[in-house]
């Protein structure tokens, strides 16, 4: 490519003027780099422009840009469906501990109510021990009174 920079007068600004002695040399560049896009169909993968077109070798390099786009939104993609299914498998496995959970707190509750229950007998019994205790040692002590 050629650049050529004048002032055609004093009192104007310069013109820049550019052209390419090689009209493929742009075409070369693209063919060189020619990408690859194994996620693409076939008949969508990017065919090699019409050299002599400004406007082909423009459609091809938008058209490489938009597969090279397609194939970095499949990634995201497929990561994100990754992270999906580790979510899932954490919420499946927080749901199962959840229910252990569930089944531990009515399993205290059912204890709990029975350790009450056990409580009060217990306390019931000593009063009863004690009553007894208390009439047996009335009854040893009139026993012993009165012999």
């Amino acid at each position: 490519m050629i650049t050529s920079t004048r002032r055609v007068s004093p009192d104007k600004s310069e013109v820049r003027i550019a052209f390419s002695l090689d009209q493929d040399s742009e075409l070369k560049d693209v063919e060189e780099s020619a990408p690859s896009f194994p996620d693409l169909e076939h008949r969508l993968q990017p065919v090699s422009p019409c050299s002599s077109l400004r406007e082909s070798v423009q459609v091809y390099r938008d058209h490489c840009r938009m597969a090279k786009e397609f194939h970095q939104v499949k990634q995201e993609i497929s990561l994100l469906e990754d992270r999906k299914r580790e979510l899932l498998a954490e919420l499946v496995e927080d749901e199962l501990v959840a229910v252990e959970t569930a089944c531990l707190e009515d399993e205290f509750r059912v204890l709990s109510e029975e350790n009450v229950t056990l409580l009060n007998v217990h306390t019931e019994r000593a009063q009863q021990l004690e009553t007894l205790s208390s009439a047996n040692r009335n009854q040893t002590s009139q026993d012993s009174s009165s012999t």
